[in-house]
């Protein structure tokens, strides 16, 4: 069924490649401009639609980056209800500023934090609120064109590499494949832990990596869960537990394999990517949760969904649901950990206007 979708989908993927090759074709001969800034701009995204694992990788260079200069984070805000560029508030919702800017600047709350749908606009706002800040991490805006970014770190999972996907619709690629040739640095993200040299030489193989493009490797590594409105009440998981799984992520495999390996039970509620849970959906999520055995239950969500599941806080804490978000850190495979960090070292050492 997928192929035939993709068939029928496929006109409608060559004029949408079409357009999307003329605005690259406009930038690429500067009769559209790109904004230079004189501060040092690294973006990181994906050619995808999503799942990539994009926050996860923002937050490693945010930790990265913040012992040694300032680091501000610019992101589109997206499903806000908000227009306009918004500098982050601890206390925001994501229907102010955004999921993934929120859950930034709760888990980083000395760095500046902002949202704007034009990055060209939203780079002055946050120099003119935060003057000392050094270098700006873009969050996805590896087809936002208007700003020349100083580097392009561009993401792609494993087991949906961008040299084999299609345009959308009829497939989940935002522009060709070849766009891929304006990054930088390439990491192969959510990778099997056991992946061999043999499986990273074969991906770099698919990849086709320019002489002057780093590619790396990163697997997920979750943590302990925490209750979603106390991080220090922490939950273990083990073999008899049920887990019911509540996310709107792009893509929940990658999770959904952790979790089967930690719990024979795992019920997964599923939703678009950044899905505002509605009255509706929590209802039911307690309805699911109360015919499950009692004390042999945990509620599951990711971090991201917790900012917007939050809103519900009083439901929440009135019906005893046990909501606890899943943390997850980016590791590094092959030893490559100290190779990428002394890379973006190196970029910002030898950075010129």
């Amino acid at each position: 069924m997928k192929k035939i979708g993709q068939i029928i989908l496929y006109p409608l993927s060559l004029l949408y490649g079409i357009a999307i090759s003329i605005r690259n074709i406009l930038y690429d001969t500067e009769l559209l401009k790109e904004t230079h800034f004189n501060i040092p701009i690294i973006n990181v995204g994906n050619l995808s639609v999503g799942g990539a694992g994009k926050t996860p990788h923002v937050e490693l260079l945010i930790k990265m980056l913040q012992p040694y200069i300032n680091v501000a984070v610019l992101s589109r805000g997206y499903k806000r209800k908000t227009k306009g560029f918004r500098m982050v508030n601890r206390n925001d919702s994501a229907k102010v500023s955004g999921d993934e800017p929120v859950q930034f600047k709760r888990k980083h709350p000395q760095i500046s934090v902002a949202v704007s749908e034009s990055r060209a606009l939203g780079i002055p706002q946050i120099l003119k609120h935060s003057p000392d800040v050094q270098t700006i991490l873009l969050d996805d805006a590896f087809q936002h064109r208007s700003v020349k970014a100083s580097l392009n770190v561009l993401l792609t999972p494993q087991y949906e590499l961008y040299t084999e996907d299609l345009l959308l619709p009829a497939g989940r690629l935002r522009e060709h494949s070849g766009a891929a040739q304006r990054a930088d640095v390439i990491i192969v993200t959510k990778c099997d832990s056991d992946l061999d040299l043999k499986q990273r030489e074969d991906i770099k193989q698919r990849l086709k990596p320019l002489p002057h493009q780093e590619v790396f490797f990163t697997k997920y590594v979750y943590g302990n869960p925490y209750y979603i409105f106390n991080s220090t009440h922490k939950a273990t998981l083990y073999p008899e537990i049920e887990i019911i799984l509540i996310s709107a992520i792009a893509n929940t495999s990658y999770l959904l394999k952790y979790l089967n390996e930690k719990s024979k039970f795992v019920n997964s509620m599923e939703y678009e990517d950044h899905h505002i849970f509605s009255d509706r959906d929590i209802n039911y999520l307690l309805k699911v949760y109360t015919e499950a055995p009692k004390n042999k239950t945990i509620i599951l969500t990711t971090e991201k969904d917790a900012i917007r599941l939050q809103e519900h806080k009083q439901f929440i804490i009135d019906h005893k649901l046990p909501i606890f978000a899943l943390p997850l850190r980016v590791e590094f495979l092959f030893d490559q950990n100290n190779t990428f960090d002394q890379y973006i070292k190196d970029f910002l050492a030898n950075y010129k206007v």
